[in-house]
């Protein structure tokens, strides 16, 4: 199952090449920002989406524990689907690219592994579409940076573009299949947290809820206790 694409007028080549092709004639400084970017940018990125998602969700006055539910699932689907990648890469046993093909300009040296599919790319969607799950602004979003971690993995030229179209599968799969089994059993989680002291985890406001209503009930007694002075006053009056 070695090489699935080495002739240079197959489509995918060629748009290795085409892709590659931009950072031979990009400067060096933005070389080294698409080599960070590709390599550990888009993860940062996706982790600070992730932490925005859930500081939103935790406003939802009633289904905050399954959204959070729903987040906590997001890497926990990404470490699935790395799993499953490591049968396939063994299987198929395609050599990276620049293994295989002359003149690319390769970003970031020492890859050894097997190509297909990217590692990368199934990380990055698979917590994109747990995001999208849990909340479609910030899930569109971290869906976007999937993409982008695609293409740089192209431009770095360690990935062929189907390593990448086989990571979004394969992190889209393992993120929606199994998200009902998940959620089954994160979502009683997410529902006792949201009840115990550190509640403010699931709940925003959580305890200050409790306290705000119980202010709110006091008015009321002192409407209610003045309410009964006045009519004691007007007994004593008549």
């Amino acid at each position: 199952m070695a090489g699935l694409a080495l002739d240079g007028s197959n489509p995918d080549v060629s748009l290795l090449y085409d892709i590659n092709g931009l950072a031979k004639d990009a400067p060096h400084w933005f070389d080294r920002v698409m080599e960070f970017v590709g390599e550990y940018g888009i993860v940062i990125g996706l982790a600070l989406v992730m932490l925005g998602a859930w500081w939103s969700v935790r406003k939802r006055p009633q289904d905050a524990p399954s959204a959070v539910a729903g987040l906590v699932w997001a890497p926990l689907a990404a470490g699935l689907a790395l799993l499953a990648n490591i049968p396939i890469r063994e299987f198929v046993e395609r050599p990276r690219p620049f293994k295989d093909h002359q003149g690319l300009e390769v970003l970031v040296a020492g890859k050894t592994d097997f190509s297909f599919v990217s590692d990368h790319a199934t990380l990055t969607m698979a917590i994109a579409v747990g995001v999208f799950m849990a909340s479609r602004t910030y899930g569109v979003a971290a869906i976007g940076l999937a993409l982008l971690e695609g293409f740089c993995r192209v431009y770095m030229g360690v990935h062929y573009p189907t390593d990448v179209i086989g990571g979004f599968a394969l992190g889209t799969a393992v993120a929606l299949l199994l998200a009902p089994l998940a959620m089954m059993l994160l979502t009683p989680l997410t529902t006792a947290v949201a009840g115990s002291r550190v509640g403010w985890l699931v709940r925003a406001g959580a305890a200050p809820e409790a306290g705000e209503a119980a202010e709110e009930d006091v008015p009321e007694f002192s409407e209610a206790r003045t309410s009964g002075s006045e009519r004691r006053s007007k007994d004593l009056a008549a």
